[in-house]
């Protein structure tokens, strides 16, 4: 019984001393930045203030992100690379259970105050604070990434085969020489990770180490330099800026061509500049016949010299056939379905109805849907008897069946009021409105047929005018020859 409680006891002792092994980072916090540590964050780590404390830089180019040539600015994303010792932060790593590196935060821990001198930043730094990695011999790693924005200066002399030298210049912001001696990891910056640019190319990124004392104070003071080297991509600019520039300059090449006694020369610059003449009026006859073209019966009217002029005549000379419209289309068939059938028959028939009914008087005219749509005189006043002595004789009634299923000889009756009078009046309005709706669409569709005449008139007179001035040039030497 004994021997199994002191096997427990030992298992439970086992147990504690492993459990112990996760907080040896703790401790280890707790000795460096805990309540009863004299560590300072405001001191230098040095063992002798006299000696200058070095540190070392390095800088990985990510990405150009952009090239503003009016404000001058570049902006880059960056990761900064500090490295020092702190004698402070020195630890036996088995004494902490072989822990050799832990993560701080910034703020706890000395760090040199190194910044961009040339930041265009409205925050000046813009950099992430990230942890600093602090290794068992007191070395400190500090790599805060950033976008950053610094002051370039852009010379487009050369445009577009410029290349443009802008310069990332670090240094501590209160720190002298003597107190902090800035090295270089590197000669040059990081380009491994680099995203390349679409509009320009990254030559290189070189960096120097400058020691530059001022007037002011007889302390050195050290910064260091990266200079990113990029030349801008000029194929977006060969194909869409200089090419088109080359092809129309070209034509003066053509002055060569003539005799030097012809005295021509100075021909071929006007006709170059007429050429650029044309193109400018060939823009704004486009936008002549755009405007024609989007006329409408209630913006324009079109006067009967206009219509002869664009309509018939032009057209005729032009060879131009204007499109036949679907209005058109329906009102032709529906009259020649009309005329094929009998058409002197309907004709009489239609006649005498007329003249039956013009004898109406008002009330009964009021009260008849075809005076309605006939619209007839509202004065007639004549007796409804009249209408009784009109007939339509058998012979013609038999010429045309449509007729005869309604009209008979007998006598023709009095129309009843039924009280429709505004159901007519709607049924009138409706169809005055139809009539001025096709009127309206036809004289749209005019305007677009005459828009299509003067664009064949613009097309024909910008030909001819080029082919014409351009042959009365190169032929106006007395001896041309290639």
């Amino acid at each position: 019984m004994k021997s199994i409680s002191v096997g427990v006891w030992f298992l439970f002792v086992v147990h504690i001393k492993e459990s112990l092994q996760g907080h040896h980072e703790k401790r280890l916090l707790n000795q460096f930045f805990g309540p009863g540590s004299n560590y300072s964050t405001m001191e230098r780590p040095v063992r002798n203030e006299s000696m200058s404390h070095p540190v070392f830089f390095g800088l990985t180019l990510q990405q150009i992100m952009d090239v503003d040539e009016k404000n001058q600015m570049l902006t880059s994303t960056l990761w900064i690379t500090m490295e020092w010792n702190d004698y402070n932060l020195v630890w036996n790593a088995s004494d902490y259970g072989g822990l050799s590196d832990i993560r701080v935060n910034p703020e706890k821990v000395w760090r040199p105050d190194v910044l961009l001198y040339n930041s265009a930043d409205e925050n000046f730094d813009n950099s992430y604070h990230s942890n600093v990695v602090v290794y068992s011999t007191g070395d400190c790693v500090y790599i805060p990434p950033g976008i950053f924005k610094s002051t370039c200066k852009i010379n487009i002399t050369w445009f577009p085969f410029d290349e443009q030298h802008c310069t990332l210049k670090f240094g501590s912001w209160s720190y002298d020489g003597d107190k902090i001696d800035l090295q270089l990891k590197k000669n040059e910056a990081d380009l491994q990770s680099f995203m390349s640019n679409g509009e320009w190319e990254l030559i290189g990124a070189p960096a120097r180490r400058n020691v530059i004392t001022y007037a002011c104070c007889p302390e050195p003071y050290v910064d260091v330099t990266f200079t990113i080297i990029i030349r801008r991509r000029v194929l977006f600019y060969v194909f869409n800026l200089m090419l088109p520039c080359a092809l129309i300059s070209s034509i003066a090449l053509l002055g060569f061509c003539l005799p030097v006694e012809s005295g021509e020369k100075l021909t071929l610059g006007t006709y170059f500049t007429l050429i650029m003449v044309m193109t400018g009026f060939s823009v704004v006859l486009t936008v002549i016949v755009l405007n024609v073209h989007f006329r409408t019966a209630d913006t324009h009217i079109m006067y009967p010299w206009i219509r002869k002029l664009l309509l018939v005549w032009l057209p005729a000379v032009l060879r131009v056939q204007r499109p036949r419209s679907k209005l058109k289309e329906k009102k032709d068939t529906k009259e020649s379905s009309c005329d094929t059938c009998c058409p002197k028959t309907i004709a009489n028939v239609e006649k005498q109805l007329t003249h039956a009914l013009s004898a109406l008087d008002l009330q009964a005219r009021s009260c008849s849907l075809l005076a309605n749509v006939l619209d007839l005189d509202d004065r007639s006043m004549v007796n409804m008897r009249s209408l009784s002595n009109i007939t339509v004789p058998e012979n013609r009634l038999q010429h045309n069946g449509h007729y005869g299923r309604h009209l008979t000889n007998k006598t023709v009756q009095k129309p009843r009021c039924t009280g429709v009078e505004d159901i007519l009046r709607e049924v009138r309005y409706i169809a005055n409105r139809q009539r001025q709706e096709d009127t309206n669409d036809e004289v749209a569709n005019d305007w677009k047929f005459a828009a299509m005449v003067l664009d064949r008139l613009f097309l024909w007179i910008v030909v001819i005018f080029t082919l014409g001035f351009s042959i009365g040039v190169l032929m106006s030497a007395p001896h041309f020859q290639v």
